[in-house]
């Protein structure tokens, strides 16, 4: 005699409701964080921490700005370039945001192709993010020289509030130095994925571990954190 056998669909498990399920969402971190990957976690704590470091010196920007009784520079005359005999505002700052924006998109394909083994596409992709990085660091430079050709100094400048000069180097200073150790990293990263270090399990830096591209994620993070933080340079410093 057949037996018969039923069988029960398993119920979706859903979230607890109320006080439960508030309970619930607030302590999902602990679980969370139990699957993410040690080199992940710390760098996410390492751009939390450099969040608050970016923060402070936009807050000190706007203090400064706020409280000086000096006229501040208009900042579409201070950065404008001349070419063809006119002063165009802004030029160089919009090509500056166009290349690092630009940048974002090839370091986030770099890391899909990482985790779909394609070497030669993630080491060229990140190649071509340094290189936009590297540009993006060569036009800050060429914005300096030519302001500190006009006068501009940490405690002074020829148009107004002394304030202007030593907050622009600090935060310019600061995100481009960012930036330059962000282009350092993506050729180290990008040399070792040419090599099929993370293939062969070859070992060095970041590349103990056989076919793990993690870092590859790892060092997008850092660079859309640093793209994220100019918007706001751009937004505070350039357009107020």
């Amino acid at each position: 005699m057949a037996q018969v056998v039923q069988t029960h669909s398993a119920k979706p498990h859903l979230p607890p409701d109320g006080r439960q399920g508030f309970v619930s969402d607030w302590a999902s971190d602990q679980q969370v964080f139990k699957n993410v990957s040690w080199g992940k976690a710390m760098m996410w704590i390492f751009l939390l921490s450099d969040t608050f470091i970016f923060g402070c010196f936009l807050i000190a920007y706007m203090t400064a700005r706020m409280s000086t009784v000096v006229p501040w520079p208009n900042p579409s005359e201070v950065f404008a370039l001349t070419i063809g005999g006119h002063d165009i505002p802004l030029i160089l700052i919009a090509i500056m945001t166009f290349v690092l924006i630009t940048s974002s998109g090839t370091m986030a394909m770099a890391v899909n192709y990482g985790y779909r083994r394609d070497r030669r596409m993630t080491a060229l992709l990140m190649l071509v993010t340094a290189i936009f990085g590297a540009a993006f660091v060569g036009m800050q430079a060429f914005e300096w020289t030519k302001l500190i050709h006009e006068g501009v100094r940490p405690w002074e400048n020829p148009w107004g509030a002394a304030q202007f000069g030593s907050t622009f180097f600090m935060i310019t200073g600061f995100h481009g130095t960012h930036v330059t150790i962000g282009v350092i990293f993506l050729l180290i990263i990008a040399r070792k994925v040419w090599r099929g270090d993370f293939d062969t399990e070859r070992r060095g830096f970041f590349t103990s571990r056989k076919g793990r591209y993690e870092i590859v994620e790892i060092t997008g993070l850092y660079w859309h954190f640093v793209d994220l933080v100019w918007v706001f340079i751009f937004a505070f410093f350039y357009l107020w």
